[in-house]
C-alpha cells in the first residue's frame, strides 16, 4: 500500500510544514490529526519558521516560540501619523491651549534636525498648555486576548521631544494600559520636564517598557504636551515627534 504522510520522518514532516503559512498552520494544519496538531502546538516547527525568516532573540529558551514568531511578524509602531504628516489626523482629546497646536518642518526655527532622516516634520506647542492622545484598540491591532492575558508581551512606549534654543518650555508624556470597561490597570507618567531659555535644541529621547502587567489590557492610551516658559504669543513651546507604542516578541 502507498505510504501517507504520517510515515515521514518527524524532521522531514517539520520541514514541510514550515513552508506553510503560519496562519494557516494554526488554523488548518493543527486540526489534521494528532500528530500535526502537536508539531503545531510544538517548539521545534516555530525556531525552524524563526530561523527561515531571520527572527532572532537574545534568549534562546522562548517559552512559546510560536508566539515570539507571531509577535515578531506583527510588529509595528501602534501610534498612527506619528510625527504630523497628516497633521493632526488620529490624534484625539486635544487640548490647544494658547495659540494651540501646530506642525512644523524639521529643523524649524532655531531647532536641531531629528537624529532619524525619515521624520521630517513635528508638532509644537504654544503658550498655555497643549494636550493631544491617541486611544490604541489592542484586539483591532491582532494582539488577541489570551495572548494579552497569559503571555502578557511587554509593551514599549517611546517618545521625543525638544525646545527651540531661544525659548524655556515643559514636556510631559502619560501612558495608561486600559481593561475592557476603561480601568487603569497600569500606568507610567513622566515628571513634568523642564527646559530652560537658551538650551541647545537637541532632540531627546523617552521611553517606558510595561510587564508583567497582569491580565485584561485591551487598550493604551498614550498621551504628550507641553507648552513654553515664557508666554510668548505664536510656538515656542516644547516640539514632539516620532511617538510610539510596540508590542514586542
Amino acid at each position: 500500500p502507498a505510504l501517507g504522510m504520517e510515515s515521514l520522518p518527524e524532521a522531514v514532516l517539520i520541514r514541510i510544514l514550515a513552508s506553510i503559512p503560519a496562519v494557516d498552520l494554526v488554523l488548518a494544519c493543527r486540526l489534521v490529526c494528532c500528530q500535526w496538531k502537536n508539531l503545531v502546538d510544538g517548539a521545534a516547527l516555530w525556531i525552524l519558521k524563526c530561523q527561515q525568516e531571520g527572527l532572532t532573540r537574545a534568549d534562546s529558551d522562548a517559552e512559546n516560540w510560536q508566539n515570539f514568531y507571531f509577535l515578531s511578524k506583527k510588529r509595528k509602531n501602534l501610534i498612527k501619523n506619528p510625527c504630523g504628516e497628516e497633521d493632526l489626523e488620529h490624534w484625539g482629546e486635544v487640548e490647544n491651549g494658547g495659540d494651540g497646536w501646530k506642525i512644523e518642518e524639521l529643523p524649524g526655527d532655531f531647532g536641531k534636525e531629528f537624529p532619524s532622516e525619515e521624520v521630517h516634520k513635528y508638532f509644537v506647542t504654544s503658550y498655555e498648555w497643549c494636550r493631544k492622545a491617541q486611544v490604541i484598540d489592542l484586539r483591532a491591532e491582532g494582539y488577541w486576548e489570551e495572548l494579552m492575558d497569559t503571555t502578557q508581551p511587554k509593551i514599549m512606549v517611546r517618545d521625543w521631544y525638544a525646545g527651540r534654543s531661544d525659548a524655556g518650555c515643559l514636556y510631559e508624556l502619560c501612558v495608561k494600559l486600559l481593561s475592557e470597561n476603561e480601568d487603569v490597570l497600569a500606568e507610567y507618567k513622566s515628571e513634568t520636564v523642564t527646559i530652560p531659555q537658551d538650551n541647545d535644541a537637541n532632540w531627546t529621547e523617552i521611553s517606558h517598557t510595561f510587564s508583567n502587567y497582569g491580565p485584561g489590557v485591551r487598550f493604551v492610551h498614550f498621551e504628550h504636551g507641553g507648552q513654553d516658559t515664557l508666554f510668548w504669543k505664536g510656538w515656542y513651546g516644547v516640539r514632539v515627534t516620532n511617538s510610539s507604542v510596540t508590542v514586542e516578541p
